[in-house]
């Protein structure tokens, strides 16, 4: 299992998506959202993301093909 932090921004046009649950069922990775400040034009939410290395950097891709931006927090991927 892997952690990776992250801080997402969403646009006008990413906001209203269920982007966060998508990526959890899509990839097989736990999504647990630790801040977010989001209203119905923009937003972002400080997320810990928790599964395989690999499903995890697939699930970042995917959401950055959506437009939503991904900033890491405290480093890259922890296996442990």
């Amino acid at each position: 299992m892997a952690n990776l932090k992250v801080r997402l921004t969403f646009s006008g046009e990413t906001i209203k998506r269920p982007l966060i649950y998508e990526i959890g069922h899509m990839f097989k990775v736990v999504t647990n959202i630790r801040k977010a400040d989001v209203d119905e034009k923009r937003g972002w939410v400080e997320l810990e993301i928790t599964g395989e290395g690999e499903e995890i950097e697939k699930a970042v891709e995917a959401l950055k093909e959506k437009g939503v931006r991904v900033d890491p927090i405290e480093g890259d991927i922890v296996e442990g």
